[in-house]
């Protein structure tokens, strides 16, 4: 005998809660926007400006700078060739994109772990939310930010935010709990308020898994510029989602080589940090 199950009403309950906060958070919604549009528009700027082979230089110097004179090479070849498929503006973009959401999704995710470190109450409510945030698709977070922030740039920067911060939290909150309770001990022994002891012991021994978590930050954030690009956000999403479109096979494989070969340069660039501080 089949037992009948009412329909829950969900989908009506979100609906009107997105009315309820477009109605009075509308303008809060509208000044967050410019203020990410300006921040967009502003590093779009800086990077395109300069003639191409400008930036290539300051990014490999960059790469040198941090870890070695090979990456600064690689970051010379990928990005002649991604000038040489012509796509260096819609990567700037997508780089420019990438930058501003993993340093907003950073912001909030650093702050959070900690909290979920030192405190087991919101470790326990954390750690199923950042799994309903990574596990949930990442399309579903483009409609209340489409309907919320419009079509552009916006929109899929707040999902790419969205999406991207758990293992931010996540790795935060392991390094901080991995850190030696020893060493914790002999700094609370000195008389160490603990704050201090955040700042100057658990932080610096828990940062190579922090910046461990900063690079998976960014890999998502990449991950997510083709769905962006669905919603406006351009770049080389927006190459994708076109040869998608006109199902042309070049043009998706040249716009992802290009998102490839900024995925290694900030890959390598992130993941080195983490090895620095090991040693």
């Amino acid at each position: 005998m089949e037992i009948p199950v009412p329909r829950i009403p969900l989908g009506d309950w979100v609906e009107v809660a997105l009315d309820w906060i477009l109605a009075v958070l509308g303008g809060f919604f509208t000044f967050i926007r410019t203020i990410l549009v300006q921040a967009y528009e502003l590093l779009l700027w800086l990077l395109t400006t300069p003639e191409w082979w400008i930036v290539t230089l300051v990014l490999a110097a960059l790469g040198w700078w941090l870890r070695s004179w090979q990456l600064a090479l690689g970051t010379v070849i990928g990005f002649v060739i991604i000038v040489g498929v012509n796509q260096w503006s819609n990567a700037m973009s997508t780089l420019a994109l990438v930058t501003i959401a993993t340093l907003i999704a950073v912001i909030f995710a650093i702050p959070l772990g900690i909290l979920a470190a030192k405190s087991q109450t919101a470790s326990k409510v954390l750690r199923p939310l950042m799994d309903f945030i990574q596990t949930m698709p990442p399309m579903v977070y483009l409609i209340p930010a489409l309907v919320i922030f419009r079509v552009g740039v916006v929109p899929g920067m707040v999902a790419t935010v969205i999406f991207a911060m758990a293992p931010g939290v996540r790795f935060t909150e392991l390094g901080i709990r991995g850190v030696d309770r020893e060493v914790v001990e002999a700094g609370k022994a000195f008389g160490s308020p603990p704050g201090k002891i955040l700042r100057q012991i658990q932080l610096p021994l828990a940062m190579p898994t922090i910046m461990a978590g900063v690079n998976q930050i960014i890999m998502l954030s990449l991950s997510m510029v083709v769905i962006a690009g669905m919603v406006g956000a351009g770049g080389l999403g927006g190459e994708v989602v076109a040869s998608l479109n006109r199902i042309n096979a070049g043009l998706g494989f040249e716009s992802g080589l290009a998102v490839v070969i900024l995925a290694m340069y900030l890959d390598r660039l992130t993941s080195m940090q983490s090895k620095a501080n090991l040693h």
